[in-house]
C-alpha cells in the first residue's frame, strides 16, 4: 500500500514546475493524490477490520488481519510525514540547484525547463502503449473467462519433502477413495456382554471399515461355542485374561480401559475405542459432512455414551465459514466504498466501477489459483483479503483520473490517465514482484502458497489496471464530451485567448491573459 502511494505523489511531484515555489509544489502533490490514498486507506482498514473483527471465527486469521491493519496505517503516517518532507528537501534542493545526492551546487543551466524530462517508462506509456491499448483492434481482445474450484490440503501447510508430506502423497494416491480414520470413542461404562447393546453398537458401524475388538471378541466367542451373550463376570473375565492374550489379538489392549471395582470383584470396561474407516467416491468432502452429521445424531440419542471425532472434522467444521469470509468482507468493503464515495462527492460511476473491478480482480485470483494448483485454505484466505486493498490501490487512481478530466474525448483521458497513474503503478508493480522473487526461492509449501496467491494478486491488478480498463472505459461510462453545449449559445461572446512568453534571466514564464 505504501508503494502505491509513493510513487503516487513521486508521478505528481514530476507533473509540477520546476520554478513554482516548493510549499506551491508540496500543495499540489497533496491536492492530487491525498484524497485518493487516503480513500484506499481507509478501504485497507474496513476489510482487514472486518476481517479482525469477532465476525471471524479463525483466530490465524484476526491476528494477521490486526498486524496487516497497523502496517497500512503506519505506512500511511509515513507517507504523509517522512516521504513527504523528501518531496520538500528535493525541492530546496532544486530551487537551489545542488545535487540530488551530494547537495553540492551544480552548475546553473542557460534555460531551465518548467518540467523534469520523462523517463523511459513514462515515455513508453505516453508513445506506445497509450495508443496501443485504446487501438480499434485491440480493445475486442479484451476477455476474461473464470474457473473457480474449492480445495484444502492442510498438507500443503508444512515444510516440503517431510514425512508429513510423503504420508499425505501416500494418502492421496492409493487411499483417496476412503475417509480418515475416525475414532469411535465409547467413554462411559457399557453393557457389552447384553445382547440388544452388541446389536445396536454393530448397527452404529455397519457400512464402515471397521477395526473393531468388540466384533474380533464376538467372533473369538463363536469360535469356542460360547454364546455372546454371558453374565459380566464370565464376559470381563474372558476379554481380560483369554482373548487380550491371543498374540493375534493382542493389539486390542490399547482399546480398552478396565477400571478396578472393588476388592475380589472383576474388573469392568470403563472406555474402549473402535476405528472405522468409510469408503466415499469423489465427491469426499459433501460425503463425510453427511457422515459426521449422522454419527453426532446417533451419539446424542443412542444409550450407549459415545463420541466421534477426526482432527480433520475440526477442518471441515471450519471449512465453509473461513471460505465464504472473504467474499462477504468483500462485499461489506464495496459497499462502504459506495458510501465514501458519496460522501467525498466523487463521481458516483467511478465507485461503481472500482466496486466491479475489486470483485472481477478477487474472483480473477480465485480462478487462476485453481489453474496453478493453488486450493483455498486458510494462507490462501489471508491472501484474498489482502487482494481488495491492493486491486484498489492499482485501479482507483486511474478511474478517478479519467473521470475527473474535463471534456474531452475517452480516448485521449484515457492515455492520459494512463500517462499519469499507469507509469506509477506499475513502477508500484514491479517493485512488487522484485520483492516477491525472494520468497518463491523458500522450499516450503506454506511460503510458496503465499507467493502464489500475491503474485496472482499483483498479476490481476495489473490486467486490469493496464489492459481491461482502459480498453473499456473508451466505450462505457461515464461519457465524455468535447464541449458542454450550456458553454456556448448563438448570442454568447466569442472567446479568445493570447498567450505571451516572458523572459527573464532565470527562468521562462508562460502568461496566459483571457480577452
Amino acid at each position: 500500500h505504501g508503494l502505491f502511494g509513493s510513487f503516487e505523489m513521486l508521478s505528481s511531484w514530476r507533473r509540477t514546475r520546476e520554478d513554482q515555489h516548493v510549499k506551491d509544489r508540496v500543495a499540489a502533490v497533496f491536492e492530487d493524490v491525498m484524497l485518493r490514498f487516503s480513500g484506499s486507506t481507509l478501504l485497507h482498514l474496513t476489510a482487514l477490520g472486518l476481517a479482525a473483527s469477532p465476525l471471524t471465527n479463525m483466530e490465524v486469521v484476526r491476528l494477521f488481519c490486526r498486524t496487516a491493519a497497523l502496517g497500512v496505517a503506519v505506512g500511511y503516517v509515513y507517507t504523509l510525514s517522512l516521504y513527504g518532507s523528501c518531496l520538500v528537501f528535493t525541492g530546496y534542493l532544486e530551487t537551489g540547484y545542488r545535487h540530488g545526492c551530494f547537495c553540492r551546487r551544480v552548475p546553473r543551466p542557460e534555460r531551465r525547463d518548467a518540467k523534469p524530462d520523462s523517463h523511459l517508462l513514462l515515455g513508453v506509456m505516453r508513445r506506445c502503449y497509450g495508443a496501443w491499448i485504446t487501438n480499434t483492434y485491440v480493445k475486442p481482445f479484451v476477455v476474461l473467462l473464470y474457473l473457480v474450484t474449492q480445495g484444502s490440503d492442510p498438507g500443503a501447510l508444512v515444510a516440503m519433502d517431510t514425512a508429513t508430506v510423503l504420508y499425505a502423497r501416500a494418502q492421496q494416491r492409493y487411499f483417496s477413495s476412503y475417509s480418515p480414520v475416525i475414532g469411535f470413542y465409547i467413554y462411559e461404562s457399557a453393557p457389552y456382554w447384553n445382547a440388544s447393546v452388541q446389536r445396536d453398537l454393530l448397527e452404529y458401524t455397519k457400512g464402515f471399515q471397521r477395526i473393531s475388538w468388540l466384533e474380533s471378541y464376538l467372533g473369538y466367542l463363536s469360535e469356542l461355542n460360547q454364546s455372546t451373550s454371558q453374565p459380566r463376570r464370565n464376559f470381563t473375565r474372558t476379554l481380560r485374561l483369554r482373548f487380550l492374550h491371543q498374540p493375534r489379538y493382542a493389539h486390542f489392549a490399547d482399546d480398552i480401559i478396565f477400571a478396578e471395582r472393588g476388592p475380589g470383584e472383576e474388573p469392568e470396561v470403563a472406555a474402549s475405542r473402535v476405528f472405522l474407516v468409510a469408503k466415499t467416491t469423489e465427491n469426499k468432502r459433501e460425503e463425510m459432512s453427511v457422515l459426521l452429521d449422522t454419527l453426532r445424531r446417533l451419539s446424542l440419542t443412542s444409550r450407549v455414551r459415545f463420541l466421534i471425532f477426526n482432527p480433520s472434522f475440526v477442518y471441515l467444521d471450519r471449512y465453509a465459514a473461513a471460505v465464504g469470509w472473504p467474499l462477504r468482507h468483500s462485499l461489506l468493503a464495496v459497499l462502504f466504498l459506495l458510501g465514501l464515495a458519496s460522501l467525498a462527492l466523487v463521481e458516483p460511476l467511478v465507485a461503481a466501477w472500482l466496486g466491479l473491478t475489486l470483485l472481477s480482480v478477487q474472483f480473477g485470483v480465485v480462478g487462476f489459483m485453481t489453474l496453478w494448483g493453488v486450493e483455498l485454505d486458510c494462507v490462501s484466505v489471508l491472501c484474498l483479503i489482502s487482494t481488495l486493498g491492493h486491486a484498489a490501490d492499482c485501479s482507483g487512481p486511474l478511474l478517478c483520473g479519467f473521470a475527473g478530466g474535463p471534456g474531452d474525448s475517452r480516448t485521449r483521458w484515457v492515455r492520459v490517465a494512463l500517462e499519469r497513474h499507469g507509469v506509477a503503478s506499475l513502477q508500484a508493480l514491479l517493485c512488487y514482484a522484485a520483492a516477491l522473487a525472494p520468497v518463491a526461492c523458500v522450499r516450503s509449501n506454506l511460503t510458496r502458497t503465499v507467493f502464489r496467491c500475491l503474485a496472482l494478486a499483483a498479476g490481476c491488478s495489473a490486467l486490469h489496471t493496464l489492459a481491461f480498463l482502459p480498453a473499456l472505459l473508451t466505450f462505457l461510462p461515464p461519457a465524455k464530451t468535447r464541449d458542454p453545449p450550456h458553454h456556448r449559445g448563438p448570442g454568447s461572446p466569442r472567446r479568445e485567448v493570447e498567450c505571451v512568453e516572458m523572459n527573464d534571466s532565470t527562468r521562462v514564464v508562460d502568461q496566459i491573459t483571457t480577452v
